[in-house]
């Protein structure tokens, strides 16, 4: 049950460092952060289309694993309680 945990918490840390930028690379209604990295000049050509579909994909399925590592480590938190 330790490995299990322990990667667990693992794999926690790095979704968790995984999530924040990939939140911030979104292009907001203001622009944002997301401008900084050229989110702007990709708007205009017309492509980003395509990578902010990919980057939404990407983000969901991390926020996905994210979600179900907080589950499984709580189930066994429960069973070693």
């Amino acid at each position: 049950m330790t490995v299990l945990k322990i990667s667990m918490q693992v794999l926690l840390v790095a979704t968790s460092l995984l999530l924040v930028p990939l939140v911030l690379l979104h292009k907001g209604k203001g622009g944002g952060l997301s401008d900084m990295f050229g989110g702007g000049i990709t708007s205009g050509a017309g492509s980003s289309g395509v990578a902010e579909r990919n980057l939404n994909r990407i983000t969901i399925g991390v926020a996905l694993v994210w979600t179900m590592t907080i589950v499984v480590l709580g189930l066994v938190e429960a069973q070693d309680a």
